[in-house]
């Protein structure tokens, strides 16, 4: 990354080298089938499910990335239930402006490789793998009785 002044010489702005590989792009249809294939699981009817995959797009375009000051509070709601569905995630920068201040920049990702694997059949994993540990524990260890303290 390079450190620049920006044309009013107050901030620095970052500019990237070199990208670390080709960010695919993701349909319309994509997004929908992978907001279906998780938030969907909600009840959400296919009219609200189209309409909440134009309204995510309309924010980051032929992006992968969306400034975090560019959401109300209203928007960001949504984005915080995509980030736990696992179709964003989020990044910071820290930048230090002209007074020496620290400025940090929050972005909102589009993990558009995860959505392209939700959009063609790849599922989420299912909750009771995610605590695999407890699952191999004996039934008799779960029934012990823990001796009182005298």
């Amino acid at each position: 990354m390079i450190l620049k002044a920006d044309s009013l010489g107050g901030a620095f702005i970052t500019y990237i080298l070199q990208r670390e590989g080709a960010v695919p792009i993701v349909t319309q249809t994509e997004v929908r089938a992978a907001l279906k294939a998780t938030v969907g699981r909600r009840g959400m009817s296919d009219g609200e499910l189209d309409a909440l995959a134009e309204y995510v797009l309309s924010f980051f375009g032929y992006e992968s990335e969306v400034i975090d000051n560019r959401l109300d509070v209203d928007d960001r709601d949504v984005f915080y239930m995509l980030e736990e569905a696992g179709l964003l995630s989020t990044r910071q920068e820290e930048v230090f402006i002209k007074k020496g201040k620290l400025w940090r920049i929050h972005y909102w990702i589009l993990r558009t490789v995860r959505i392209k694997a939700l959009a063609h059949g790849e599922g989420p994993a299912p909750v009771h793998e995610s605590f695999g540990l407890s699952n191999a524990v004996p039934d008799e260890v779960w029934n012990r009785q823990v001796a009182p303290n005298s």
